[in-house]
């Protein structure tokens, strides 16, 4: 079963930040394939259903970005799920917004629900997701700038975004090879 974790914060304060890309791109999978975030357990929001004929569980940490790892270890332990059926999506400054990059393991960039998952899962090799959000101008602090709301036009460009790392998800549930993925959906969102 493939294991698809989209990082973010809870409550309606957070929806359409920054910092939970992760969530709305679960939350695009949700939608195209008519499944319901109807299930909670080990500090987790999540669904079990088939996407393109696959066994998928969808997660949303309910337990705040920072401590991820506290639900999504547990999750993945009960339901027996294999690191190598990991994918990760989350928010990157290190991206200019709108660019995908796709990696298999990695530091957590100074990302603390990354940084999480590496101390819970003991390991910095699973596949990941990183979606561009920018870096504050202007002197914002990063706190500041990634719990800010998208503007409506970001919104145009961050809603292809979505659509376009929910596709790569999809391509990889339907047993597209990683490095395949990562050559066709890193780079810039057209």
């Amino acid at each position: 079963m493939k294991c698809i974790v989209g990082l973010g914060n809870i409550g309606k304060k957070y929806d359409r930040t920054r910092h939970n890309i992760g969530f709305e791109v679960v939350d695009e999978l949700i939608d195209r394939h008519q499944l319901q975030l109807d299930k909670q357990k080990f500090k987790g929001a999540y669904t079990i259903g088939l996407i393109n004929g696959e066994k998928v569980m969808l997660i949303e940490p309910m337990t705040f970005m920072n401590l991820s790892g506290e639900a999504v270890r547990p999750l993945m332990d009960y339901y027996n799920v294999d690191i190598e059926d990991l994918i990760v999506l989350y928010d990157d400054m290190d991206q200019p917004q709108g660019h995908l990059r796709l990696r298999q393991k990695g530091s957590a960039g100074g990302h603390n629900g990354m940084k999480s998952l590496i101390q819970h899962l003991g390991t910095d090799r699973f596949n990941r997701i990183r979606i561009g959000i920018d870096r504050p101008t202007n002197g914002m602090s990063v706190p500041s700038y990634v719990l800010q709301k998208f503007s409506e036009d970001e919104m145009i460009t961050m809603k292809k975004v979505i659509e376009r790392a929910a596709d790569a998800c999809e391509d990889l549930i339907k047993g597209e090879t990683f490095p395949n993925v990562m050559n066709q959906y890193n780079g810039e969102t057209k």
